[in-house]
């Protein structure tokens, strides 16, 4: 492995140099710049990224903004990203730096690895892009170069696979040019080494020494190991309507969605006698529709059904707010916007 990965840097920076998108992250190299895009990148494609990444900034323009940011108005930023968990710490590690380091950003990798929620992927981005330390940033894309580039077979979902990787390629990091190299790689695997058996070799900076394209089948890597099935849930949701308002309600402050607003739900597929009779200290109406959605998490997949229902009543136990609150500042996530969504092409129909 180490024989061929010397090899990219000579390879993939002259490449990186004529072939880099222009992304609005790498218009400087600001610590907190960086930082923000990196934690919206995970799980996120580019072109979703751009839009909240430029809104995001404008919003919290510094690490100390951020970290006095409000819950709310943080959630409402980050709303449709998903992995909320990802915002939580980046405010938790924000009040670290502004709290205990003066309002700067470690410039070391040790240092950058102790905030909340910055793993070794995101401290050697941060690490390299901002600081040209010698730090890789090894995340699935740049697995699958490497698993390819050496017709590796070792599954990539390994902890182990990803740690000799690391090291590997720590060794080869061009002095002066390290974040270069660092978001050269990503843009191979982001470019031309492209998942799902489509890779564009013809085009590639390392055809002349990938080992998996020499034996002729590049797409067959890398391995992974058999992914667990998801746990099925099922949630019966009410999109409950009362005067020109809408019922919400915040979630628990532990676990999936943590803290996040939701319409009601219960668990269970109720039928629409059993919805209405759920729904009786409203003085519910006859349902104004009923439509029927999945949502997918890492490790739970949500088979929702959701009603619609015009209320004469409004309960206390709710919170009950306009559509422009909604559109401003309560964050829904994703499995329950996409009902409001629906209702509100409907509404722009008539």
């Amino acid at each position: 492995m180490e024989d061929l990965l010397q090899k990219l840097p000579q390879a993939l920076l002259g490449w990186f140099s004529e072939n880099k998108r222009d992304l609005p992250w790498r218009a400087d190299r600001e610590p907190y710049h960086i930082w923000v895009s990196e934690i919206m990148l995970q799980q996120t494609r580019v072109e979703a990224v751009k839009g909240y990444y430029s809104r995001f900034l404008a919003a919290l323009p510094t690490v100390e903004a951020l970290a006095n940011a409000d819950d709310d108005h943080l959630r409402k930023l980050w709303e449709g990203l998903g992995y909320y968990n990802r915002v939580r710490n980046m405010k938790k590690a924000a009040e670290v730096i502004c709290g205990e380091l003066g309002g700067a950003f470690p410039q070391t990798l040790e240092g950058l690895l102790r905030l909340p929620g910055v793993g070794s992927y995101t401290a050697g981005a941060i690490g390299s892009i901002a600081f040209e330390l010698p730090a890789p940033a090894v995340d699935g894309n740049v697995l699958r170069v490497v698993s390819r580039l050496c017709a590796d077979e070792t599954p990539i979902d390994l902890p182990t696979y990803k740690k000799r990787v690391e090291a590997a390629l720590q060794k080869v990091y061009p002095a002066g040019r390290c974040g270069d190299f660092t978001q050269s790689l990503m843009e191979l695997g982001a470019t031309v080494c492209l998942p799902n058996g489509k890779p564009k070799c013809a085009g590639c900076p390392c055809k002349t020494f990938c080992l998996g394209l020499q034996q002729g089948e590049p797409e067959r890597l890398p391995i992974r190991l058999p992914k667990k099935s998801r746990r099925l849930e099922e949630k019966t949701v009410f999109v409950l309507s009362c005067d020109g308002c809408y019922a919400v309600q915040k979630r628990e402050k532990t676990g999936l969605l943590a803290s996040l607003w939701e319409f009601p739900n219960v668990p269970g597929r109720l039928e629409l006698a059993e919805a209405i009779n759920w729904a009786q200290p409203l003085s519910p109406a006859a349902p104004t529709g009923m439509v029927e959605r999945q949502h997918i998490f890492t490790h739970v997949q949500w088979n929702m059904r959701c009603y619609y229902l015009s209320c004469r009543e409004k309960s206390a136990q709710f919170t009950w707010v306009t559509p422009a609150q909604i559109a401003q500042e309560i964050a829904l996530p994703t499995a329950f916007k996409m009902f409001w969504d629906i209702l509100q092409a409907k509404e722009n129909k008539v």
